[in-house]
């Protein structure tokens, strides 16, 4: 019950970004035939070949990536997603359904693709990088990581990457080289906007709660999160209070979820965020 408020805080902030992502979709990127890598990238070739709504076959292709999540990954990394791709279809559908009518004119050019890419990734990584920073995904791509690293061990940013690098690489079916190209100067600039929002550059951060809760929360991060927790024994020196040091290393998506969780258990713990410029284990990359 007392991660209820922060949960109704979190998940408008959430479905803000989902409709700023959905509003890059459909205005830059559809209208000048650009691409998009993940699941999202999938639905908008099925979109170019064969005339899918995108609200429609975004929704379609994520349930079997839920259904295989939701035995895999648990019912809450789960959830966060479910609620992120049908908080995008929803909007995705919006959008449609707006320019349709004529009330939203997308941005189309025959010669200035270089603008289009510009703002289509300033618009998309603005839409993603809040999405993340509140502890939501879009499922998709994101599904996949999760799982394939859960099996593998393998880097969730090295698997994402490999697959958007595949899907791009599809779209030369439809789309022209040239038009590849300023898709990929879109994902760059997305991928740098997230990493302004996120707040950090780096695949990784490192976590150090300050905290009397300290098994508590340990308990629950690793149940809700499924990341390892160390617990150190601290030690106030001018209270000489006893405490507890809850240290935990998260990719940066996740850290607007776990901030969530540290503020519902102890909102006066004390949190010191690093940021980790490689990480090797479990969870994150193999040597």
């Amino acid at each position: 019950m007392k991660r209820l408020p922060a949960l109704l805080r979190t998940l408008p902030l959430v479905m803000l970004g989902t409709a700023i992502y959905a509003f890059g979709l459909n205005y830059f990127i559809i209208p000048n035939e650009l691409m998009e890598g993940g699941v999202t990238g999938i639905a908008i070739l099925l979109n170019y070949a064969l005339g899918w709504p995108l609200s429609v076959s975004t929704l379609v292709l994520n349930i079997p990536l839920f259904l295989i999540g939701w035995r895999i990954l648990g019912r809450t990394q789960i959830g966060y997603s479910i609620f992120g791709t049908v908080s995008l279809s929803i909007f995705l559908a919006l959008m449609e359904r707006l320019i349709k009518l004529g009330w939203i004119i997308p941005f189309r050019t025959s010669n200035d693709y270089i603008l289009a890419a510009l703002y289509a990734g300033v618009t998309l990584g603005l839409g993603l990088g809040i999405v993340f920073r509140f502890g939501g995904t879009t499922g998709g791509a994101d599904i996949v990581a999760r799982i394939v690293s859960k099996m593998r061990g393998w880097s969730m940013g090295q698997i994402i990457l490999t697959l958007d690098a595949v899907i791009i690489g599809s779209s030369l079916l439809y789309i022209s080289k040239e038009k590849v190209l300023y898709t990929l100067v879109a994902v760059f600039i997305a991928s740098r906007v997230i990493d302004f929002i996120q707040e950090g550059a780096y695949a990784a951060k490192a976590f150090s709660i300050f905290t009397d809760d300290g098994e508590y929360m340990a308990s629950l991060i690793s149940k809700e999160m499924d990341r390892g927790i160390t617990l150190f024994p601290a030690k106030g020196a001018f209270s000489g209070k006893q405490k507890q040091v809850v240290y935990c290393v998260v990719a940066r998506h996740e850290m607007g979820r776990l901030k969530t969780i540290v503020r519902s258990i102890d909102p006066l713990a004390f949190i010191v965020i690093s940021d980790v410029h490689d990480v090797l284990g479990e969870g994150f990359k193999e040597e």
